[in-house]
C-alpha cells in the first residue's frame, strides 16, 4: 500500500510538472511579446514623411536629417552630468526635467531626452556617446520647407502629446505628428510605417547583436507623397498683396472644387516651426494676440457677408416666384418699412431699379423688397423662413462644408425656429428681419463659404466640396470631393443674376476694377465693424468684402476676399480680387499701377483705431 501511495505521489507530481511545462510552452508562449522582453532592446527607424507638391509639381515640403538623444532611464549609470550637458548645450536643470519626464513615462522604454540635434552637434556627440550608458542617438527626418508661403495650409509637425499616445498605439513618447493644415489632415498618409530592429542583450546588459539574426526586424515604409491643389505662385502673390493687412483670400476652381489659394494674413514663415527653436517660436506666435498669425482667417473668420449675399436673395426670390427679371421698384435713397416708417438707407443713387440694375448698383431697396415678397408669399413667416433657409443652405452656407482641412466654422443661416426663439413675445415677420436682405442681421459666413457660394453661382447651380488634396501616391482621393452638389435653384434663374454680376464690373460699383481681356462677374460688399475699447462699444473702419469669378461663361476661378478695416468693398478687397484673377488666368499682371497701390498700402494704423468718420456705404 505504501509503495502504491509513493508511486501515485510521484506520478501526480510528474503530471503536474508536465502540465505546467505544456502550459508554459504552448499557452504562455502564445502571449509572449518580444516588445515586453527586457533582454531585447528595440531601436526604431523612422520613415521619411511623404513629400508635398503644389498643383504644378513644385516641391513645397521635403525632409532633412535630424538626430534625437534617446534615454532608457533604468539603464543609466552615474555619469558626468556637467560634461554631458555641455555636449548637449543645455543646462543641468533642463537635463533633469527631461530625464524625469522620461522616467515617469517609462523606466524601461526609450524616450526622447533632447530632440533635433544639428549635424554638427551630432558629429561631436556621437564620438563620446560610449561614455554615457543608457543613452543613444536616434536618427529621424524633420520637415524642410522649400517655400516661405502657405504656413496655414501646410501646417507643421510636433511631438505627440500624452492624450494622443494613449489613444493611438502607433505613437510613442517623443514621436512626431502632424499639427494643423495638411500635415494633420493627411497624417496617416504622410507618416509612413516605423521600422524596428531588435537587439539581443547579455546578462551584463550589453548589446551582443540582432535578436534571432534579425528575423523579427521590420523595415520602415516611407510616407506617401501628396500633391495639393494650391497654386504656389498664386498663393505667394496673394500673401504679398495682403502684407500689412489682415484678412483672408480663398480662391476655388469652380469645375472641381479644388482650392487654388488659401491666404490668411498676417502669416508666418513655416520654417519657424522646425527644429530646436520650434517650441519657442510657436509660443511667440501663439502669444501674439493682436495679429494672431496662427488663426486661419480664410476658414475661421466669421462675419456678415454684406452685399455679395444679395445674389442669393435674388436667386431665392426668383425661384419662389416672388419677383421676375422685369420686377421694378423705385428707390428713394432707401427702403421704408414697418409701422414706424423705419428706413434702410441706400447709396445706389436712387431711381427705378430692376434685377440687373439692382445687382450692378447694389440697391438696398430692391433687395429689401425682394426678400420681403419672398417671406410674405406664405401666410406663416415661420414656414417661409424655413423654405428660404433651405434655399440658402443649398449653397453650402450655414454648415461645415466638409472640406479636408481640420478647422472651420459653420456660420449661421437663420430659420423659423431661430426667430421663434429670438422673438418669443411677439409675432415676427419679414420687416422684423429685413436686415437679412442685404447680408446683415443674423447671417454669418466664412470666406471659404463665400468662395464656395460664388463657385456655385459660376457653375449655374452646383458645386463640389472644396478640397486641398489633388493626388495621393498610389491611391485615389475620397469620392466625396468628386460628388456634385446641386442647389435648390433652377438653372434658368442663374443667367440674369450672372449678367447682373457681370454688369457690376461693366457699369456698376466695380467698374474701375475691370481687367483687360477677361470678363469678370463680381459683387462688392461692406460690413460694419465694432469692438469694445475700455468697455465701450466702438465703431472701427468697415471691413472690405469682394467676391468674383471669371471668365463669365467658362469660369476657371471663383474668389472671395475679406480685408479687415479695409473700407468699402471695391477699395481693397476688390482690387486684390481683380489682381488675383488676372494673375491666375494670364500668368502675369498688367494692372501695374493697381498692383503697386495694393502692395504699398498698409492698414496697420487702422486696427483698433476708432471709426474715421468716412461715410458708411452699406451697399458697396
Amino acid at each position: 500500500m505504501r509503495k502504491l501511495l509513493l508511486f501515485l505521489t510521484v506520478l501526480s507530481v510528474g503530471v503536474i510538472f508536465l502540465g505546467r511545462l505544456f502550459y508554459l510552452q504552448v499557452y504562455s508562449g502564445q502571449t509572449y511579446s518580444i516588445n515586453e522582453d527586457n533582454a531585447i532592446r528595440k531601436v526604431f527607424h523612422y520613415p521619411k514623411r511623404g513629400y508635398v507638391y503644389d498643383r504644378n509639381g513644385e516641391l513645397l515640403v521635403a525632409n532633412q536629417p535630424s538626430y534625437d538623444v534617446m534615454v532608457i532611464p533604468r539603464e543609466v549609470v552615474p555619469l558626468d552630468t556637467l560634461e554631458f550637458c555641455s555636449l548637449l548645450k543645455i543646462t543641468k536643470e533642463e537635463f533633469l526635467k527631461s530625464f524625469n519626464r522620461a522616467k515617469n513615462y517609462s523606466p524601461r522604454l526609450p524616450s526622447v531626452l533632447l530632440a533635433h540635434l544639428s549635424k554638427e552637434d551630432y558629429a561631436v556627440l556621437s564620438e563620446k556617446m560610449r561614455k554615457f550608458q543608457g543613452f543613444y542617438i536616434q536618427k529621424r527626418s524633420l520637415r524642410e520647407y522649400q517655400t516661405n508661403i502657405g504656413a496655414n495650409v501646410l501646417g507643421f509637425i510636433a511631438e505627440a502629446n500624452q492624450k494622443i499616445i494613449e489613444e493611438d498605439p502607433f505613437y510613442k513618447m517623443g514621436d512626431l505628428i502632424g499639427k494643423q493644415g495638411i500635415e494633420l489632415s493627411y497624417e496617416n498618409d504622410l507618416r509612413g510605417v516605423k521600422g524596428v530592429k531588435y537587439i539581443q542583450k547579455d546578462r551584463f546588459n550589453r548589446d551582443i547583436g540582432p535578436y534571432k539574426a534579425g528575423k523579427f526586424d521590420v523595415t520602415p515604409e516611407p510616407g506617401k507623397d501628396i500633391t495639393i491643389t494650391i497654386d504656389a505662385q498664386l498663393q505667394e502673390y496673394g500673401e504679398r498683396l495682403m502684407q500689412n493687412k489682415r484678412g483672408g483670400i480663398v480662391a476655388i476652381e469652380p469645375q472641381t472644387g479644388e482650392i487654388l489659394s488659401l491666404v490668411s494674413a498676417p502669416t508666418y514663415n513655416p520654417n519657424l516651426l522646425v527644429g530646436r527653436e520650434r517650441s519657442r517660436n510657436y509660443t511667440r506666435l501663439y502669444n501674439d494676440t493682436l495679429s494672431r498669425p496662427l488663426i486661419d482667417r480664410g476658414l475661421l473668420r466669421m462675419h456678415e457677408p454684406g452685399s455679395p449675399f444679395k445674389a442669393l436673395i435674388a436667386l431665392t426670390a426668383l425661384q419662389e416666384g416672388a419677383i421676375d427679371v422685369n420686377t421694378t421698384i423705385r428707390c428713394n435713397h432707401g427702403y421704408v418699412y414697418g409701422r414706424n416708417n423705419r428706413k434702410m438707407g441706400c447709396h445706389c443713387g436712387g431711381g427705378q431699379r430692376n434685377l440687373n440694375s439692382g445687382i450692378s448698383k447694389s440697391c438696398n431697396a430692391y433687395f429689401a423688397n425682394a426678400f420681403r415678397k419672398t417671406i410674405e408669399k406664405y401666410d406663416d413667416a415661420h414656414e417661409a423662413m424655413n423654405i428660404w433657409s433651405d434655399h440658402i443652405k443649398s449653397f453650402g452656407l450655414g454648415n461645415f462644408l466638409g472640406y479636408d482641412l481640420s478647422i472651420g466654422k459653420k456660420g449661421n443661416i437663420p430659420d423659423g425656429a431661430y426667430y421663434d426663439k429670438w422673438y418669443p413675445d411677439f409675432r415676427w415677420g419679414a420687416t422684423t428681419i429685413i436686415s437679412n436682405a442685404i447680408g446683415q442681421g443674423e447671417v454669418l459666413v466664412t470666406p471659404i463659404q463665400l468662395a464656395n457660394m460664388t463657385a456655385a453661382i459660376a457653375n449655374r447651380g452646383y458645386y463640389y466640396t472644396p478640397h486641398i488634396i489633388k493626388t495621393i501616391q498610389g491611391q485615389s482621393i475620397d469620392e466625396k470631393y468628386t460628388t456634385r452638389h446641386e442647389t435648390t435653384i433652377d438653372k434658368v434663374h442663374f443667367e440674369p443674376v450672372v449678367q447682373g454680376l457681370y454688369d457690376v464690373f461693366n457699369k456698376g460699383t466695380a467698374n474701375f476694377l475691370r481687367v483687360p481681356g477677361i470678363e469678370i462677374c463680381g459683387k462688392t460688399g461692406t460690413a460694419e465693424n465694432f469692438t469694445k475699447i475700455d468697455g465701450v462699444r466702438t465703431q472701427l473702419t468697415d471691413h472690405s468684402i469682394f467676391v468674383a469669378f471669371a471668365p463669365k461663361d467658362d469660369p476657371k476661378i471663383a474668389i472671395a476676399v475679406f480685408v479687415e478695416n479695409g473700407y468699402y468693398g471695391a477699395r481693397w478687397a476688390g482690387r486684390i480680387a481683380s489682381l488675383m484673377i488676372e494673375k491666375y488666368i494670364k500668368g502675369e499682371v498688367t494692372l501695374k499701377q493697381m498692383e503697386q497701390l495694393v502692395l504699398d498700402k498698409s492698414l496697420e494704423d487702422e486696427y483698433l483705431k476708432p471709426y474715421s468718420g468716412e461715410p458708411f456705404t452699406i451697399n458697396q
